[in-house]
């Protein structure tokens, strides 16, 4: 079993959902993203997205994007990121998982890459804009260095390609809870309950719901349908706004969903 499935078991088993915030690296500086992985620790969540500044996000929102352009502003790269991730890799007891594009891997050379991944303590790999067809090659790169590709799945995937995204996904199955980018949302489709169902009758690992997640109920009511939540807009305007009690609230959410949704 691989550390990022491990864990989100592990919370599944403690009666909890998997909770996994998502930051933008060096958004306000590389200097806080210390202090910030670290915090986020404390609260006792399940692993923590990187996010990595790019000129062209084809996936993310407005909230992110413009956090990406605070970030890529002060210069901060791919490289400069996972430097700073190992220079306290030690202190690190949550899983990292990347979330970048494929110029900025092709660029550093995929095996540069994966070990320095290994170096700052990253277990997990989220590219988007390399659909399931073309990811072997990042996949016999990273796995040898125990590093999971995650792939996502959409809301208008048909079976067949469900199984096959579900079949191949390591750690966990990405599960778009929206048609198009980040951001927060106040509502989402009614057939989610379908969707998560087939979701997770043909995954033998995780699936955790992601994009447009943003208020505790939403973390409760989005946890009953699967086995966790990722929340990025939400976490990014607290960082931002130097909000953590709705980071907590947040968190805290994804304790014992079982007798808090509404759905």
């Amino acid at each position: 079993m691989t550390t990022l499935q491990q864990v989100i078991e592990e919370a599944k088993i403690a009666g909890n959902k998997a909770f996994i915030p998502y930051i933008m690296a060096g958004d306000g500086g590389l200097e806080t993203l210390k202090p910030t992985i670290l915090k986020l620790q404390q609260m006792a969540v399940t692993a923590i997205e990187v996010g990595i500044p790019f000129t062209d996000p084809v996936a993310d929102g407005p909230t992110i994007e413009q956090a990406g352009e605070r970030a890529l502003a002060q210069g901060v790269t791919l490289r400069k990121v996972l430097e700073v991730l190992a220079s306290f890799q030690k202190e690190i007891q949550v899983p990292l998982v990347v979330m970048t594009y494929f110029n900025p891997v092709l660029a550093f050379g995929l095996e540069a890459f994966a070990k320095a991944c290994v170096a700052g303590g990253v277990k997990g790999l989220i590219v988007p804009d390399v659909p399931l067809e073309e990811s072997a090659v990042l996949c016999d790169t990273l796995n040898p260095h125990g590093i999971d590709i995650v792939q996502l799945v959409s809301l208008t995937s048909p079976p067949e390609r469900i199984a096959r995204i579900a079949a191949a996904s390591q750690g966990f199955v990405y599960a778009v809870t929206v048609n198009g980018i980040t951001g927060a949302r106040t509502t989402f489709a009614n057939d989610l309950h379908d969707h998560f169902a087939r979701l997770r009758e043909a995954s033998q690992i995780p699936v955790l719901a992601g994009f447009g997640i943003s208020t505790p109920e939403q973390v409760v009511n989005m946890g009953s349908l699967s086995d966790g939540v990722i929340v990025g807009s939400a976490i990014v305007t607290a960082l931002h706004e130097g909000n953590l009690e709705k980071i907590e609230a947040l968190v805290s959410a994804s304790k014992d969903v079982i007798h808090k949704s509404t759905l």
